[in-house]
């Protein structure tokens, strides 16, 4: 079974990123040693989606980084991802899992869900995701995680992303949780100088792993 890189886990957004952006933008937080990219556009053609998500595939393997398809295992398959993520409405687990086989990465949304996130890991989930943790610009309706539920959450059999609202400036808070990554749109693609920010993340991530 694949386990999912820790740190920074860069997710794609078709406004941030149009069609001429997304590449180089990628490109740039992989060179700044994110691992994880999850491609997530609601928007696109499926004739687009497999456009993108193949480039993003080649760009990902020349850095030996993971590419999570967001919400469309067909998608996941058809390019041969690393791994697809899924909504609470996207998809039964189980089933996700029989067709993917024990070679892919599947990941669950849980928002601030204990339980859920239980049942999804003894269904086979790779990690799940807590959130927002912060004000989120992507997603401003989407319900608050506690760090205290994100705390507890960390105490579970199974890797943690924190995502909602996490930039450089907030990160620190949530390093004295165990999370295993932090799932970053605004945070870091709408920044000036995406490598650098990218650096910077991991360089966080790996202070905290070395004390």
């Amino acid at each position: 079974m694949p386990l999912l890189h820790p740190g920074l886990y860069a997710i794609t957004d078709p406004k941030l990123l149009p069609d001429e952006r997304l590449i180089p933008a990628v490109a740039a937080a992989l060179q700044g040693g994110c691992r994880v990219v999850q491609y997530r556009d609601k928007a696109a053609s499926q004739r687009e989606k497999i456009y993108k998500a193949e480039q993003l595939n080649t760009l990902c393997q020349a850095f030996d980084a993971q590419l999570i398809i967001n919400d469309d295992l067909d998608l996941c398959l058809k390019i041969k991802a690393q791994g697809v993520h899924l909504g609470r409405s996207d998809g039964d687990v189980r089933i996700a899992r029989e067709i993917l086989g024990p070679d892919y990465l599947i990941g669950v949304t849980c928002h601030d869900d204990l339980a859920y996130a239980q049942r999804c890991i003894d269904a086979g989930v790779d990690y799940c995701a807590f959130g927002r943790i912060f004000a989120s610009l992507t997603k401003p309706e989407a319900p608050q995680c506690a760090i205290e539920i994100l705390h507890q959450a960390c105490q579970l059999n199974c890797p943690i992303v924190a995502i909602g609202g996490i930039n450089l400036d907030k990160l620190p808070a949530l390093m004295h949780t165990s999370i295993h990554s932090a799932a970053v749109i605004h945070g870091l693609f709408s920044q000036a100088d995406i490598q650098a920010t990218a650096q910077q993340f991991q360089h966080i991530f790996h202070h905290r792993l070395q004390v």
